[in-house]
């Protein structure tokens, strides 16, 4: 559908301030006014108040042409030179870790374990549409009136805090439309979101009008609205059918919210805001529907990289919304993230999660598997190299690329071991301390965090936190997990299996020549190489191969699920790679597959590159053999499809086979690499490239060189 001469103003307009954001003060102005005004308040009340009053402080941007009212500018933000320390979240459990845990400060300086911003979260922000502000507010006195403790009272007072800053924000918006002569504009905000929204309108309006003020109170990448088109669609469908409202006009709003969220962050295209489309009902039927499509379709043709726009493929899918994820992921400019509610509902069964919940699972950012306003926001809180750790493993704690010895691993190094089970053995409970003390860690944040950072509207809007009378990170989520990736697992996989067949089985060398060949690169080992190549992979369907990496991945993954965090959940182990797999192969040696030192880890739970030999049929079928169930928190793959080949039909077969057989999340590019070479060579001239890099997409000339470099290096599966 073409773009009206309004959209086209909107979009025109949106990114030239999107590109050269105004001044954002809030942050300013909330430590300011905790420094000065609210300064001799308790800390839950100061933190309150201050953020409040720098909601309500911040500028107002209204276009004679607005449907849609409110804007914020998240990422120029003014410098606050002398933060308030009741808001620190970070420095004084990090302080308090560096002391107790020796080995925390060099894991992290050596790039094994690494922490990532919070966030990673969606909200139930129907609560508003169907309450309004006014409904909250009464629910939320009624509930402070009769609080059980003094926790209690502070929560429910901190939620009447921020909720009428809502409001008074957007009785500012109402008083400057009323100044412009848009008094039809004034009146739709006078109703929303201070009472119910009745239509599709409102909807959206009270939706974005909650959205920008939340992302305010905790303005991470990541967090997401999660199922837009799953709770606007009843006020869409009762106002088409009462012929208030077309399909038409309401595409045209879908576009115009679209083009608001990217310009808030439209230079940043790793802040990622998902929107997750499709799924399933409660009781397992398709909740796909007519907005579901408008989505996809409006994403497809405007020219951003927020929101992300990701689909959900219920068990009984409509064939023609298979066919569109198809063409979304052929022609979506490499934006497309395809989801299987049949295997990623029944890895949230196999972990304790209901499933009336984890039907309503969600992404709030890269891919992450969270519950629609049920979880605290640690979904994806940090990364570890495990390709890394078994480099350490197989040379006795010497790291090949610095030369040096590091003590934060223990390991006693190949040489100290006759049978390649005990080798193992002591890897995996080496894995196991390292990821327990990251761990330990979010314990330690998530405590820090529910005093300096109740995030009293975000808390509002999840469950239970309002039956407990506790924010998110104080015991009121339903479900308190902690997320975080596992680096380079396949690459891990083949490193173990190549030490157990070469060194253990088939004695190609002994433990001193392989890591005598891996500390030189292989220079001099060119016949030792060849047989380490020729060493069956993850990715070539062979069975034993295939078995070790689905043991890898199992026994890696009972150690997240093994951990039970300060309030009852469990870890949750988040398999993707978005930024890192050059980052993770830059430290690498060479490893005991072949491999030359550098090399970037591979995608998600998708084999390597150099191990995808036999074809994409091969390479999904060792894939699909892994146990997805086991994945609580998501697990990515990377297909990049040579362009020339793979047509509508072809992607439409291979996205069903894979989802079929067991897969859970399917993206890739659809881009020749010589095409990707031109763009790094002239980079003025191919703005408009859009690539998929590992659980968010990004205009590939913005990237840094290296991360470039591994993209275009990705096998491009052909016929």
């Amino acid at each position: 559908m073409a773009q009206s001469e309004r959209i086209k103003r909107i979009f025109a307009n949106a990114k030239q301030r999107g590109g050269n954001p105004p001044l954002n003060t809030f942050l300013k102005d909330m430590h300011t006014l905790a420094k000065t005004k609210y300064r001799d308040l308790d800390q839950w009340e100061k933190i309150a108040r201050s953020m409040a009053g720098a909601i309500v402080n911040q500028k107002i941007y209204i276009e004679p042409y607005d449907k849609i009212i409110g804007r914020v500018y998240h990422l120029n933000r003014e410098e606050v030179k002398n933060p308030d320390s009741d808001f620190d979240c970070l420095s004084a459990p990090y302080k308090r870790l560096c002391a107790t845990i020796p080995d925390y400060p060099e894991l992290r300086e050596n790039q094994l374990s690494g922490s990532t911003s919070k966030g990673h979260i969606t909200w139930m922000w129907d609560k508003i549409l169907k309450l309004g502000t006014s409904g909250m507010k009464e629910r939320y006195a009624k509930a402070l009136a009769n609080a059980a403790d003094g926790k209690g009272r502070q929560f429910f007072s901190g939620v009447l805090i921020m909720v009428e800053a809502l409001e008074k924000w957007n009785e500012k918006h109402v008083a400057e439309l009323d100044h412009l002569g848009m008094h039809e504009m004034a009146e739709l905000c006078r109703r929303v979101p201070r009472y119910p929204a009745d239509t599709f309108l409102e909807a959206v309006q009270s939706f974005f009008m909650q959205y920008i003020v939340t992302m305010s109170e905790n303005p991470y990448g990541g967090n997401g609205p999660g199922r837009l088109d799953y709770y606007l669609w009843p006020y869409l469908e009762r106002d088409l059918k009462n012929n208030d409202c077309t399909l038409e006009q309401a595409r045209e709003l879908i576009e115009e919210l679209f083009i608001r969220i990217d310009e808030r962050i439209h230079t940043q295209d790793g802040w990622v805001e998902a929107i997750v489309v499709g799924g399933s009902h409660p009781n397992g039927t398709s909740a796909v529907n007519p907005l579901s499509r408008i989505m996809v379709e409006s994403i497809m043709d405007l020219d951003i990289t927020h929101p992300a726009v990701y689909i959900r493929l219920p068990k009984d899918k409509p064939q023609d919304f298979v066919r569109l994820c198809a063409k979304y992921l052929q022609n979506g400019s490499n934006r497309a993230q395809i989801l299987c509610d049949e295997t990623i509902v029944k890895a949230l069964n196999d972990s304790g999660v209901t499933y009336r919940d984890a039907v309503e699972y969600t992404c709030g950012g890269c891919m992450e598997i969270g519950i629609q306003g049920m979880n605290s926001d640690f979904l994806f809180n940090g990364w570890h190299n495990i390709t890394k750790i078994a480099e350490l493993f197989v040379t006795g704690g010497l790291c090949l690329k610095t030369n040096k010895k590091l003590n934060a691993v223990n390991a006693k190094g190949l040489e100290s071991y006759t049978s390649f089970e005990d080798f193992y053995k002591d890897f995996i409970g080496e894995v196991s301390r390292i990821l327990n003390i990251f761990f330990k860690a979010q314990d330690a944040y998530s405590e820090e965090a529910e005093n300096s950072r109740p995030a009293y509207l975000i808390s509002s809007m999840i469950e239970d936190c309002y039956a407990k009378g506790r924010n998110m990170h104080g015991g009121g989520a339903r479900y308190h997990d902690y997320g975080s990736c596992p680096l380079g697992i396949p690459n891990t996989a083949d490193y173990l299996f190549a030490v157990k067949k070469a060194v253990f089985e088939e004695s190609i060398c002994t433990p001193h020549e392989l890591i005598e060949s891996l500390k030189v690169n292989f220079q001099g080992f060119d016949l030792l190489r060849k047989k380490l190549i020729s060493i069956p992979k993850y990715g070539q369907e062979n069975e034993e191969a295939d078995g070790f990496a689905r043991k890898t991945f199992a026994d890696i993954s009972n150690i997240y699920t093994s951990y039970k965090t300060r309030w009852g959940g469990t870890g949750k182990m988040v398999v993707l790679t978005f930024v890192w797999a050059p980052e993770a192969g830059r430290i690498l040696g060479a490893t005991a597959d072949g491999n030359l030192a550098g090399k970037p880890v591979a995608h998600g739970v998708t084999p390597q590159s150099s191990s995808m030999t036999n074809g994409i049929t091969s390479s999904m079928n060792s894939c699909t053999s892994i146990p997805f169930h086991l994945f609580n928190g998501g697990a990515s793959t990377m297909w990049d499809l040579d362009p020339s080949w793979a047509g509508e039909d072809v992607i439409k077969a291979l996205l069903t086979t894979f989802f079929e057989k067991g897969g859970q999340i399917f993206q890739g590019n659809m881009m020749d690499a010589e095409s990707l070479l031109k763009a790094q060579k002239t980079p003025e001239e191919n703005k408009h490239l859009i690539v998929r890099v590992g659980g968010y997409s990004a205009r590939f000339v913005n990237l840094k060189k290296d991360l470039q470099s591994e993209i275009i290096a990705r096998m491009r599966h052909a016929g």
